[in-house]
């Protein structure tokens, strides 16, 4: 039977997940997990293919931030495992593992620097809108990056096209660090599919996809 792997950029999703289904609850890690799901079985039957020939779904992620830090200015101490985000992200995941045919692969949280500036307030300064003086503890960010995420993406492409578990592949993504693993992936003979969610990608990425294809609601 053919068979069909479906990739999920978590990170991704969830952000496009604000645009794509606005009226809902972003916080609902139960109806995120099912969304996710869902869209699987679109993918599906958008290519024509049975709900049987769903090898699995890849759920990339990384685990939330548990650090207590101190604010830039004000000096107050936060711990963020007690944050409704961390919690959010705990809740989705355990939702994810109770997903049928649901792997969740976890990278890690590299730790740059404590505090960055938001990009809207650097943008703000930089346009005059905003004064040094009147920076606040709202407008800094925790300096974490995602790890491990863009590796593990890319050994389970590799993995999937060289023992020959599945025929096609789709990647829910909107950058182009897939690209090299999309070579293989090609060379290797899997149709490979992208799905950014409706947003725009590079003119040059199309030479590197066998087709692109959202199933969500193409937001207004």
């Amino acid at each position: 039977m053919q068979r069909t792997a479906i990739l999920v950029d978590g990170a991704f999703f969830l952000a496009r997940y604000r645009r794509v289904w606005g009226e809902r609850d972003a916080s609902d890690a139960r109806t995120v997990a099912k969304t996710v799901f869902g869209m699987a079985l679109e993918h599906l039957k958008a290519l024509d293919r049975p709900r049987e020939a769903l090898y699995r779904i890849f759920f990339y992620d990384c685990p939330p931030l548990e650090k207590v830090l101190v604010r830039p200015l004000s000096g107050e101490a936060v711990d963020f495992s007690r944050t409704g985000a961390a919690a959010f992200r705990r809740d989705l995941h355990d939702q994810l593992r109770r997903q049928r045919k649901m792997a969740l692969r976890l990278g890690r949280l590299a730790e740059r620097g404590e505090w960055k500036l938001k990009f809207h307030a650097y943008q703000q300064l930089r346009e005059g809108s905003l004064a040094w003086a009147d920076l606040g503890d709202e407008h800094f960010e925790p300096d974490m990056r995602q790890t491990q995420v863009d590796m593990k993406i890319g050994i389970d492409i590799a993995a999937l096209a060289y023992k020959k578990l599945v025929d096609q592949i789709v990647l829910v993504a909107g950058d182009a660090d897939f690209i090299p693993a999309a070579k293989l992936a090609r060379h290797e003979g899997i149709d490979f599919i992208l799905d950014p969610m409706w947003q725009g990608i590079a003119p040059d990425l199309h030479e590197h996809i066998d087709g692109l294809q959202s199933v969500c609601p193409r937001p207004c």
